[in-house]
């Protein structure tokens, strides 16, 4: 409050400082070292990736120009980010994430390296274009939950969302110039060419990663990992109780699913509706890079007018923009004005997005619930590349833009009640309040299932808020491990209630005490005001005959 005081105050004196502070805020995570080496590195090595897309799109058209097959390179692209994505997380959760990324990134390069002998030598089908498609993204998609995971991890937490916005403005960085260079490549070089580049663009980020060596912080408790499967239910069931993640799914999947119709359509758009070549195509990609680029630095000043709700709105009018375009597009001129909105409306849309689901995860969850986010993103734009490919077969390319536009417009009001950003001032750090379970002899690590009670005494005319209170605490509960819940009223006792909770292991619920935030124990106190005297807390297992313990 006393800062905007003296804005008011002082108009002019803040109006010179604004924006020094706002360069500075955005440039702070580039003092870390290894966030800047590996910045440069991703750029150099997302510039292969976009030529790789850029030149198997024209490729397609090259083997098969039908609409269907053509969105398919997009569709294959997309696909397994949707079906791994949360085993993914699950490993990331639980595994070294610098050695995982490391062991992909090398096997990305090998991949790459096949595909580039096959098509020199004249082998590749559209079948096997698909296919390879496939498998780098298999691997792209088990290693994009630890990638994000790993920048909290490189910066503080006042500078997350400038690292987030960084790395934006990097992949945009790459998409202008990927597929642009894709274009001259081909031209110049033949199809062959990019592909070769690409096998090789990604040993920088090798490099840095066989390099880094990250410091590890001394551990607050000594648990197991957890198990693949089990992490993979918790994940599920944690993204499932966190409301804050959730609005930012649904309003992810309102924006990428009509989005996809330009990616998906782009190599046709350039080469039958424009008549152009390679080098339109990759010109029109690139200026796509470019328009996300250029608009990342006028980003902040938006934020300082919109809201992130706001942010995302006014991308998706822009996306609609776009597809009325494209589908407009007869000339090279309207199409590019398409993609540098298209370029505009991406870089505004994703920021928002992507700061929206980093700040609502602790770490414990932070890989799995990412995940949850690139599986919804790339789902949507999977399924959306299938609806507009198939569409565009029967109705042709001007029409199913015009169709996506309206799908964009329709998706505002739609999912405008889920907002973003709503739980950026929550502090999930650990609060380690719960004490310690107290038993008489050890208990065995996958003993269970678990049942936890909590007995309550209230006044009854408290009844309606303490219900409500309770309620709240329900979803702590299922976000931290419970699979299931429940809240039980004494018909003999007036005001005597009984909260029980399961969990799959003892093993479980240890790790539920060490997940609970400060968040977690405010909503405890707001209940317990609502208390007569203490709750009382038992811890049950699941009895077996002839177990020892």
């Amino acid at each position: 409050m006393a800062s905007r005081r003296s804005e008011e105050k002082t108009p002019s004196r803040t109006t010179e400082t604004a924006q020094p502070r706002a360069a500075a805020a955005a440039l702070a995570p580039f003092r870390n070292r290894v966030f800047r080496l590996l910045w440069l590195a991703t750029v150099v090595a997302n510039i292969g990736s976009w030529m790789y897309n850029a030149s198997a799109g024209w490729l397609m058209t090259s083997l098969n120009a039908d609409p269907l097959m053509v969105s398919l390179v997009q569709a294959a692209a997309s696909l397994p980010l949707f079906l791994f994505a949360l085993p993914a997380g699950a490993l990331a959760d639980i595994v070294d994430q610098r050695r995982f990324i490391l062991i992909l990134e090398i096997l990305v390069a090998l991949v790459a390296v096949t595909f580039a002998a096959l098509l020199s030598a004249g082998y590749v089908t559209p079948a096997m274009l698909l296919l390879f498609m496939l498998a780098i993204s298999t691997l792209a998609a088990l290693e994009a939950p630890a990638w994000q995971s790993i920048v909290p991890q490189l910066v503080a937490k006042e500078d997350l969302p400038a690292a987030v916005a960084a790395n934006s403005v990097g992949i945009n960085i790459s998409r202008a110039i990927g597929p642009a260079l894709a274009g001259i490549v081909i031209t110049a070089f033949g199809i062959t060419a990019p592909f070769w580049l690409d096998a090789f663009s990604n040993m920088g980020v090798i490099g840095v990663f066989l390099w880094w060596r990250r410091s590890k912080a001394p551990p607050t408790h000594r648990l197991p990992a957890e198990r693949f499967a089990s992490a993979i239910r918790t994940g599920l069931r944690y993204t499932r109780n966190n409301r804050h993640l959730r609005a930012t799914l649904v309003r992810a999947t309102g924006f990428f699913l009509f989005a996809s119709g330009y990616w998906a359509l782009l190599p046709l758009v350039a080469r039958t509706q424009i008549g152009g070549g390679a080098d339109i195509y990759g010109m029109l990609l690139g200026a796509i890079g470019l328009g996300a680029v250029g608009f990342a630095f006028f980003l902040p000043r938006l934020r300082e007018k919109f809201s992130p709700n706001g942010i995302v709105v006014l991308g998706e009018i822009g996306t609609a923009v776009t597809l009325v375009l494209f589908g407009l597009a007869r000339e090279p001129i309207i199409a590019l004005a398409a993609s540098l909105i298209a370029g505009m409306s991406w870089i505004a849309t994703l920021s928002s997005l992507n700061v929206s689901a980093q700040v609502v995860l602790p770490d414990w969850v932070r890989g799995r619930g990412l995940a949850m986010y690139v599986c919804v993103f790339f789902g949507s734009m999977t399924l959306g590349s299938i609806i507009w490919g198939s569409l565009a077969e029967f109705v042709g390319l001007p029409l199913t833009h015009f169709v996506a536009a309206g799908g964009a417009l329709l998706a505002i009001p739609l999912t405008w009640r889920w907002k973003l950003q709503t739980g950026d001032s929550i502090d999930l750090s650990p609060s380690m309040h719960w004490p310690e379970p107290i038993i008489t002899e050890p208990v065995e690590a996958d003993a269970g299932p678990v049942m936890v009670t909590v007995e309550y005494r209230i006044d009854p005319k408290d009844r309606e808020a303490f219900l409500a209170a309770v309620e709240q605490l329900s979803h702590e509960r299922r976000r931290d491990g419970a699979y299931a819940w429940c809240i039980f009223e004494d018909p003999a006792v007036k005001g005597r209630y009984m909260e029980t909770f399961l969990l799959e292991s003892w093993l479980e619920h240890l790790r539920q005490h060490r997940r609970v935030t400060t968040a977690d124990r405010l909503i405890e106190d707001k209940l317990g005001s609502k208390l007569l005297g203490k709750p009382t807390v038992t811890h049950l297992i699941a009895a077996e005959r002839n177990q020892h313990r």
